[in-house]
C-alpha cells in the first residue's frame, strides 16, 4: 500500500549515498589535515621559537602564529571566487601545493623571520571555501548539514589530536619535522582529492557569469551567518586564551590538559549528535540553530561563575563546545544553501575569511583583556559577542526547504 511506503521513501530520500559519503570522508579528511598545520604547533612552538635567532621576542612569535590566519583571511575570498570560476579542483590542488612549500619553507626556516616567511606562505593556500563549496556540491540540501557536520567536527578532532600528537612529536623530530610533515601530508591530500571526486557527477565546472558582489556582502541572511562565525571563531580564540589558566589554577598540570579536552569533545559531540539531525527537517533548522547559539552562550555564562571549581570548568566546556560544534556544523550548510550556485564559492569564501579574521581577533582581543582587566572581561567579550548574535538570529530567514530529489548523487 503506498501509505504504508511512504515513510522508508522519506527515510531513503535523506539518507546519505554511497557517493556521499564518499565525498564527505574524503574532503573532511582534506580540511583536517588543513586545519592539523595551523594546530598541530599550537603547543609547541613558542618553545622552540626561543632557538631560534630572534625568536625571544614575543611579538614576532605572536607573528608568527598569527600570520597563518591573517594571509587566510584575506585570500578565501580570492580563492572561492576562483573556484566558481575555474572549478573546485584546480582552486584546492593549487592551495594545497602552496601549504605544503610554506610548510618546507617553516621547516628550513634558520630564523624566527623565515619562519613567519613560511607561516604566511602556510596560509596563501585559502582552501576552505572551496573545500565547503565542494562539498555542497557532492550532497544534497537534505544531507548537507551531515556532510558539513563531518567537516565542522574535523576542527575540534584535529585540534584534540594536536594537543595530544605535538608533544609526541616534537623529542622524536622536533618542530622542524613537525612542518616537514605537515608539508607531506598536504601533498598527500591531494591524492585523496582526486581520488574523493573521481565519478560523482556534481563537481563544479567553470562558471561563465560575473561575481554578484552585491548579494554576497549585502545580502541580510548571509550577513547573520557571517557575523556568526566571526562571533564563533572571535569567542572561542578569546576564552582559549584563559581557560588554560583556569585548568592549570584548579590542578591540572598542562602536560595533563589534553585528560580534559579529549573526553570534553567526546562528551559534546555525542550531545549534539540529535539536535544536528533534526536540523534538517523542515521548520526547525531556525529552532536548531538559534538554540545552540542560546547553548553557547550559556556555556560561557558558566565560565563566568566557574571560578576556581573544576567541576563547573569541565561542564562549561562541555556546554560551550556542544554549541560549538554544532554551529560549526550548521554555519556553512547555511550558506550553502542561502547563497545561489552561481556565487557559492565566493560567498563561501567570504564566510572562511571572516572565520579566520575572528580567529586572530578573538585572540588579541582575549589577550589584552586578560592581561590589563582579568578572566572576567574576556567572559564578557565573548557573552556580548553571542548576546548579539542571539539577536540578530532571531530575524533570520528559516532555511530554504530542500528538495529530496534534488542533487541526485551517483558514480559513473
Amino acid at each position: 500500500m503506498p501509505h504504508d511506503r511512504a515513510p522508508s521513501a522519506n527515510a531513503a530520500a535523506i539518507r546519505m549515498t554511497a557517493a556521499e559519503r564518499r565525498a564527505t570522508a574524503g574532503l573532511a579528511g582534506i580540511f583536517g589535515l588543513r586545519m592539523l598545520g595551523m594546530f598541530i604547533i599550537l603547543p609547541v612552538f613558542a618553545l622552540y621559537a626561543e632557538t631560534l635567532p630572534g625568536g625571544r621576542d614575543h611579538t614576532l612569535v605572536g607573528l608568527a602564529l598569527g600570520a597563518y590566519g591573517l594571509t587566510q583571511a584575506v585570500l578565501q575570498v580570492p580563492f572561492g571566487w576562483a573556484s566558481d570560476r575555474w572549478g573546485r579542483k584546480p582552486v584546492i590542488i593549487t592551495g594545497l601545493l602552496i601549504f605544503a612549500l610554506g610548510s618546507f619553507v617553516a621547516a628550513w626556516a634558520p630564523t624566527i623571520g623565515w619562519t613567519i616567511a613560511g607561516r604566511t606562505i602556510q596560509g596563501a593556500g585559502a582552501i576552505s571555501a572551496a573545500v565547503i563549496a565542494l562539498a555542497a556540491d557532492l550532497t544534497r540540501d537534505s544531507v548537507r548539514s551531515r556532510a558539513m557536520a563531518a567537516i565542522g567536527m574535523t576542527i575540534g578532532a584535529t585540534f584534540a589530536l594536536s594537543l595530544i600528537a605535538a608533544p609526541a612529536l616534537t623529542p622524536v623530530i622536533g618542530v622542524p619535522g613537525i612542518f616537514t610533515l605537515t608539508g607531506m601530508l598536504a601533498l598527500a591530500a591531494i591524492g585523496l582529492l582526486l581520488w574523493t571526486v573521481a565519478g560523482l557527477h556534481r563537481d563544479t565546472q567553470v562558471q561563465a557569469a560575473p561575481p554578484q558582489w552585491r548579494r554576497v556582502f549585502f545580502d541580510r541572511d548571509l550577513l547573520r551567518l557571517n557575523y556568526g562565525i566571526f562571533a564563533l571563531h572571535a569567542a572561542l580564540m578569546a576564552l582559549f586564551v584563559q581557560v588554560p589558566f583556569m585548568l592549570r589554577d584548579n590542578g591540572v598540570a598542562p602536560a595533563h590538559h589534553w585528560l580534559v579536552y579529549l573526553p570534553v569533545l567526546v562528551g559534546s559531540v555525542a550531545l549534539m549528535l540529535p539536535a544536528l539531525f533534526q536540523a534538517d527537517r523542515p521548520r526547525r533548522g531556525k529552532i536548531v540553530f538559534v538554540g545552540a547559539i542560546a547553548v553557547l552562550f550559556a556555556g560561557q555564562l558558566l565560565f563566568a561563575a566557574a571560578g576556581t571549581s573544576l567541576a563547573m570548568t569541565v561542564a562549561a566546556l562541555v556546554v560551550f563546545f556542544t554549541g560549538f560544534n554544532l554551529l560549526e556544523a550548521l554555519l556553512p550548510s547555511l550558506v550553502s544553501k542561502f547563497a545561489p550556485p552561481a556565487i557559492k564559492g565566493t560567498a563561501t569564501g567570504v564566510y572562511s575569511s571572516v572565520q579566520f579574521l575572528g580567529t586572530f581577533l578573538g585572540a588579541a582581543a582575549g589577550g589584552w583583556l586578560s592581561q590589563w582587566h582579568g578572566a572576567a572581561a574576556v567572559f564578557g567579550f565573548g557573552l556580548v559577542l553571542t548576546a548579539l548574535w542571539l539577536a540578530v538570529s532571531a530575524g533570520m530567514s528559516p532555511p530554504p526547504a530542500y528538495n529530496q530529489g534534488d542533487y541526485s548523487m551517483g558514480e559513473t
